[in-house]
């Protein structure tokens, strides 16, 4: 068999669990279920694949939402939150965790909060500069 270059050599021994995952929007269960639909061993490869098994892949893939399509959809999702004025809208536009998670005492979710302070304070100081006091 005759191949263009290695990394087409390459692409044919990846498995075929870890090149569904790699699309947006497929994890392991969506991947694993793919796979048993179609009769595809774990340890396949994908040079071990028939033609007709890579063409109902594709098929399947290609009414799924995935990549693109997949993020456009949870951009208007959370967009039509922040337009509603809900909770998790106001969250996810201060770019604070959503789902409830602790912030008071972790560094990463209090970063954003403490820089917005910060630039309060330094504004009504160079305010009292300016008045004189």
């Amino acid at each position: 068999m005759y191949f263009r270059d290695s990394s087409t050599l390459l692409w044919l021994t990846i498995l075929p669990k870890r090149s569904l995952e790699s699309f947006y929007g497929i994890g392991p269960k969506i991947s694993q279920s793919l796979m048993a639909r179609y009769f595809i061993h774990r340890t396949a490869r994908i040079g071990s694949l028939g033609d007709q098994q890579i063409n109902d892949l594709a098929a399947d893939l290609s009414t799924m939402t995935i990549e693109n399509d997949l993020r456009r959809q949870m951009r208007a999702n959370i967009k039509r939150l922040r337009d509603m004025g809900t909770y998790r809208g106001r969250r996810h536009a201060m770019g604070l965790p959503v789902r409830g998670q602790n912030t008071r005492t972790q560094v990463s979710t209090i970063l954003p909060l403490y820089k917005v302070f910060l630039t309060l304070v330094a504004d009504n100081h160079c305010e009292e500069i300016e008045q004189g006091g």
